[in-house]
């Protein structure tokens, strides 16, 4: 109780320092070089009041959702298939540690060939962005499962499915959601760059061309959107998997 008090008294004096000294670097810098607090607020009111804001959010976190599901739907059943089957990880590993070091703003002009400049290839960069750090850390969570657990379910007649469901699968679910709210991290990462590129709306594009105006204070208020956008999403997939893993028996208290 005394530790989450002094987290709230210690909390609003860090937000005024951390506005204080962006403010004092507007002043010496200028509002065409850093945009401080005030002038960011004005230009969010603007782009609020003609509704492009709310809608560039809105398309953003689309694709980042969509992708992110998509790929993490995907990189799931891999990554248990690719942990319960030793045949199969001694291909596929290796293959996984060499892509997935090539990273997702490398595919755009690809992904803009093979699925055109439509949502299609926004989203299919979000999905490729979450597939490998989902697969890896689900990998990681069915390796890391005690042997002792699968002999004992094996003593007690459990088939190998069985033991995937009741064993393998519970077990391995922190690191699961460790890889799910990594690749969100990385899915804003790849958004932006894509709609950098290859888009006429969204945050990214928003970013991108608010420079041809000299609109630093659009610029700062595109980079605090992605900050809470990616800041709301993280708490709630938080939440969601303290849900999961009490259900699964994984932790021993209900969260709050």
């Amino acid at each position: 109780m005394k530790i989450l008090k002094q987290k709230w008294v210690t909390l609003p004096i860090l937000w005024v320092v951390i506005l204080a000294i962006w403010q004092f670097a507007a002043i010496i810098y200028g509002p065409e070089v850093i945009a401080g607090p005030i002038d960011t607020m004005k230009g969010a009111a603007e782009l609020l009041e003609d509704g492009s804001l709310l809608t560039y959010i809105g398309i953003s976190f689309y694709r980042v959702f969509v992708g992110w599901v998509l790929g993490s739907l995907i990189a799931i059943p891999i990554g248990l298939v690719v942990g319960k089957v030793k045949v199969i990880r001694v291909f596929v590993e290796p293959v996984l540690n060499f892509v997935r070091f090539i990273p997702p703003i490398a595919f755009i002009t690809l992904f803009l060939v093979w699925f055109g400049i439509g949502e299609q290839s926004k989203i299919a960069l979000i999905t490729y962005a979450t597939l490998f750090i989902v697969i890896i850390n689900t990998l990681t969570g069915v390796l890391a499962v005690e042997e002792d657990k699968i002999r004992a379910a094996k003593s007690m007649g459990a088939s190998e499915w069985q033991i995937l469901v009741h064993v393998i699968i519970p077990a391995s679910m922190p690191y699961i959601f460790t890889g799910v709210r990594l690749a969100m991290g990385t899915s804003f990462m790849a958004i932006v760059g894509a709609e950098m590129i290859a888009a006429n709306e969204g945050i990214g594009y928003l970013i991108w061309n608010s420079r041809l105006f000299f609109r630093t204070d659009w610029i700062f208020v595109g980079l605090i959107s992605l900050g809470l956008m990616g800041f709301i999403t993280d708490r709630v997939v938080e939440w969601f998997g303290r849900k999961v893993l009490y259900r699964y028996g994984v932790i021993g208290s209900k969260a709050n």
